[in-house]
């Protein structure tokens, strides 16, 4: 499950994110409503947690802006607005769900659980991941870049849907070891660094652009800036 969090506050931010990682979802951030929109244009996401009082786009305005581009993708309002009147603005801006500041954990989990049920099969809403010109469709699963289809193994394929979903998180070979093969990591084999040489061969040895990078000591990434 990918969600997208829309937040100004850096360490409410973060405290989100570890949060919703600890069950297994992936995040991304944005600290602002113009990076918020950007990030739901270029990608797709289960769920959207929307702050209301955030710079440049509030949102409201970005809440109204997904629903342009996503009728169906849950939003759920987490703000320190509490009002009835506020929470009128939200759900006619689209919101399926709204939570006042302060709130408890476990009952902001329990709001993520019940809003991503609907899109719990990638079958409903998420038929294409993308980043930069890098196209992964989950039905046909191969990928596509400019304008060639790349044929993978299923192994492949699941490396590379697991970079995208956790795009910019540098990810261990621990991590991806068990999140991709399932099983505890090996310090003795190097699975992990011979898979994501062949992705390297066939999605950015003939691009002048690299998607998949290295951060020494730590693990890799997928960044497409």
């Amino acid at each position: 499950m990918h969600i997208l969090i829309v937040e100004d506050e850096p360490k409410l931010a973060n405290l989100l994110r570890e949060a919703l990682e600890q069950h297994d979802y992936t995040c991304e951030v944005a600290y602002d409503g113009l990076m918020g929109k950007k990030l739901a244009s270029k990608n797709t996401y289960h769920l959207a947690i929307l702050d209301i009082i955030i710079p440049y786009l509030n949102g409201i305005e970005l809440c109204q802006e997904i629903r342009k581009i996503n009728s169906s993708m849950p939003i759920l309002f987490l703000t320190a607005l509490g009002t009835t009147d506020d929470k009128i603005a939200g759900f006619e801006a689209g919101a399926d769900d709204y939570l006042v500041k302060p709130f408890e954990i476990k009952e902001l989990m329990a709001r993520v659980k019940a809003l991503t049920r609907r899109s719990s099969g990638f079958s409903e809403i998420m038929r294409e991941l993308k980043v930069a010109d890098l196209t992964l469709n989950l039905d046909r699963k191969i990928a596509s870049r400019g304008n060639k289809d790349i044929e993978l193994t299923a192994k492949e394929f699941a490396l590379l849907e697991y970079l995208i979903r956790n795009k910019g998180r540098v990810l261990s070979r621990t991590i991806i070891a068990e999140k991709v093969w399932d099983i505890d990591f090996d310090t003795g084999t190097n699975v992990v660094d011979v898979y994501i040489n062949f992705l390297r061969k066939k999605i950015d040895k003939e691009f002048d652009h690299k998607l998949i990078q290295t951060r020494i000591g730590s693990g890799y990434f997928l960044d497409d800036k």
